[in-house]
């Protein structure tokens, strides 16, 4: 039987529930998924240099950069529920952070000093920004520890993913979408890019992910190997954007009860 999950949309799909009824679903579920209606989603993106995506309770599970769109379900007062499109979390967001359409970007900013964040996306309106600041959609940077660098002593903030302040997966998804790579936003999906490598074989680059077997939203921690024995990576424990010891940060890890570290290549 096909698997109807590798059918959706890419991210997460946009279902309302009320218990275990689906009273709404985003209308390229129909066929797929049984719901008492459907509708189609309306393509937004963001007009603010950054806004916070929240779930039910509030709480900051994303944001969305600057040029970033954002396909919108459903409205309630001053809020949207819809999904980013370029890494797929779904929440609430304010209106008054979104504009109509979803216009395709011709450069994206590539500068951590500009006044519109790391990786946000350009038209051919600069809207300000230096040339300098740009680059061309298409050329990307190809060593993700130089751009992680570039970030060092930025603050630790959970559910942030710019180069203003970033948890750890957010360094890690930057430094992926510099690089013209997939930038999933959870460790999870993170730790399923490119192929496997032992620590033994771990070099410049490659990801380095702690797996948690808690529920929820945060699925774990990420980082990026700077060598055979150090890591950058965004963390709580130091305040943000710092190089550590691999093996310290294992132990402390360890202590938390994630699970032992998977290093990937991509």
């Amino acid at each position: 039987m096909t698997d109807v999950l590798a059918l959706l949309p890419p991210g997460a799909p946009l279902i309302l529930r009320d218990g275990d009824r689906v009273v709404l679903a985003e209308q390229a579920l129909e066929g797929l998924m049984r719901a008492e209606a459907y509708r189609r989603t309306d393509p937004f993106h963001c007009r603010l240099p950054l806004a916070d995506i929240v779930a039910d309770d509030g709480q900051r599970i994303d944001q969305l950069l600057f040029g970033e769109a954002f396909d919108v379900l459903e409205r309630r007062e001053d809020r949207a529920w819809g999904r980013a499109r370029r890494d797929g979390v779904v929440g609430w967001i304010s209106l008054d952070a979104l504009a109509p359409g979803a216009p395709l970007a011709s450069r994206r900013v590539a500068s951590v000093g500009a006044k519109l964040p790391l990786n946000a996306l350009i038209g051919e309106d600069a809207h300000g920004l230096a040339e300098t600041d740009l680059e061309m959609i298409g050329a990307f940077e190809r060593d993700l520890v130089a751009v992680a660098e570039r970030l060092l002593g930025r603050p630790h903030s959970l559910g942030a993913r710019s180069s203003i302040e970033t948890d750890c997966s957010g360094l890690v998804q930057q430094a992926l979408l510099a690089c013209g790579l997939p930038g999933p936003r959870r460790a999870a999906d993170q730790a399923e890019l490119g192929r496997a490598v032992s620590r033994n074989d771990a070099q410049r680059g490659d990801l380095v992910i702690w797996l948690s077997s808690a529920e929820g939203d945060w699925t774990g921690h990420s980082a990026l190997m700077i060598d055979a024995e150090r890591i950058i990576h965004s963390t709580g424990a130091r305040g943000g954007v710092v190089i550590e010891a691999l093996a310290e940060v294992e132990a402390r890890l360890a202590a938390d009860g994630l699970a032992s570290a998977i290093f990937r290549r991509v």
